[in-house]
């Protein structure tokens, strides 16, 4: 009896609050009608949302009719925070908060929250009372396990929302790094994979910030293993792995695991001679790495087909990640991208093999803004010609192609890799990743959704398209001579 006396509170407390909104909207004349004077199909509306949301904040402020306590406990700590609240707003809102209070024996109820939680358990609360909360970076995580906890799915959402939202935002300690960290242990998939994806693509950012040390052992070991990460060379990143170890100290087994990710392959002889003598590190686990080693040295001074008769040439030891250094690829800015058609040229080392060091490839690369899709292309004319592929409305594509054939290409394909820049909280960061042969048409999703004929669009800087392309030798295994 006492439960239901106090739902019957709660509601007759609701209704009176909805009958003075009403009253005192009327009384402001606040009322819109559309379509009164000629009796129009879409009727009156009239709208006092916002008063209802300012007398609702009103009621939790003041507490006016509150018929349920919440008082938040942390513990190993005095402090505690008290917060006059109404039942059949928090069951409205919250399915877990309307288990617990028809189970509740009286009008107290004690919540047990984390430090970090019970500091923002009002603004959590103002949220289900008003649909709306200002937070900094820091109180995200916090504010994602309340409504996580209390499966209040729309403001999880909107938390997740403004957290890949604001990756790119600078911080003095950072955080993209911890928030993965989080998504991975709530079972958040996707501020975990936006956050993964951020790192990836932006990984010079993180290997340079106060973050990189911190992170946990089974995060290093996501990211080296992936080919798709974005950074200087291979020497920056073993660099930054033996800044980790030395800050970290892990067991041996994860130290060796680490160091056989690295693809030492990648690195040129001189440098991989320069480890050898000088760091610390690789001199104490060089017995875990000394095959790597080896392999790499036969890479860099047999003959790639060579090599290839005898090892599987596509392990990763020997795939290159995605290079920033101007040995495999060039930046380029297109000023205008809607305009016309545009071209360039650059060159790349034909391989990563110092077998290849002096060996240049010449790459002629053109954009178009509005190149007809090969699905939409018309048929070929009776004199065999094709018609122009470059029309009205259609859309952006780039083609990467070598300025000569070379039977020296012989046992090499190249893969190209189109990086998109864009500017995100006064930083530029990888937004997207196009990875294709000869051109992006391969991929069918090429700038898609830029609208580059929107000034505002957040693929441009300063009406410009920020593009860095990079060109990925891959060798191709021949069959085995092997007995």
């Amino acid at each position: 009896m006492v439960k239901q006396a106090a739902r019957v509170h709660a509601g007759m407390l609701f209704l009176a609050v909805c009958l003075q909104m009403e009253a005192a909207a009327s009384a402001a004349g606040m009322a819109k009608a559309e379509g009164a004077q000629d009796g129009g199909s879409n009727g009156d509306t009239i709208s006092h949302s916002l008063v209802l949301v300012q007398r609702l904040e009103a009621l939790l402020i003041q507490g006016n009719g509150s018929d349920v306590s919440l008082r938040v406990e942390t513990p190993n700590a005095d402090e505690v925070k008290v917060i006059q609240a109404h039942a059949l707003v928090l069951s409205l809102q919250s399915p877990v908060f309307e288990e617990i209070l028809l189970s509740r024996n009286s009008s107290m109820l004690v919540l047990r929250e984390s430090s970090d939680c019970a500091s923002v358990f009002d603004k959590f609360i103002r949220y289900l009372y008003c649909g709306e909360l200002s937070l900094r970076l820091d109180q995200a995580t916090p504010l994602h396990k309340l409504a996580t906890k209390y499966q209040v799915l729309s403001l999880q959402q909107g938390i997740t929302q403004y957290m890949t939202q604001n990756l790119a935002r600078d911080t003095p300690s950072g955080h993209v790094a911890g928030w993965y960290e989080y998504a991975l242990q709530a079972g958040d998939v996707t501020l975990r994979d936006s956050c993964l994806q951020y790192m990836a693509w932006n990984l010079s950012s993180l290997l340079q910030s106060g973050e990189w040390v911190t992170i946990s052992s089974q995060l290093l070991m996501s990211l080296l293993q992936r080919s798709d990460l974005i950074l200087q060379s291979e020497m920056e990143l073993f660099s930054a792995l033996e800044a980790w170890i030395i800050q970290n100290d892990p067991d041996g087994l994860t130290a060796e695991n680490a160091l056989r990710a690295v693809r030492y392959a990648m690195i040129p002889p001189r440098e991989l001679f320069l480890l050898q003598t000088q760091s610390t590190i690789l001199a104490r686990y060089q017995e875990s790495v000394r095959d790597l080693l080896y392999m790499s040295y036969q890479f860099h001074s047999a003959s790639p087909l060579q090599m290839a008769k005898y090892f599987d040439v596509n392990c990763s030891l020997f795939v290159p990640r995605n290079y920033l250094s101007p040995v495999w690829g060039s930046p380029w800015i297109v000023n205008n991208p809607t305009r016309d058609d545009r071209s360039m040229s650059f060159q790349t080392q034909l391989g990563p093999s110092n077998h290849d060091a002096n060996k240049r490839v010449t790459w002629n690369v053109l954009f178009s803004p509005r190149w007809l899709p090969l699905s939409m292309r018309p048929m070929y004319t009776e004199t065999g010609a094709m018609q122009p592929t470059r029309v009205e409305g259609g859309r952006p594509r780039i083609i990467i192609t070598p300025a000569t054939s070379s039977t020296d290409f012989a046992g090499v394909s190249f893969q190209k890799t189109v990086l998109v820049m864009a500017q995100q909280q006064g930083k530029v960061v990888v937004k997207h990743v196009y990875n294709f042969h000869q051109s992006t048409e391969e991929n069918g999703d090429f700038l898609a959704e830029a609208d580059l004929y929107r000034r505002t669009s957040e693929y441009l800087m300063d009406s410009s398209l920020f593009l860095h392309i990079v060109v990925k030798p891959l060798y191709q295994t021949l069959i085995s001579t092997k007995n």
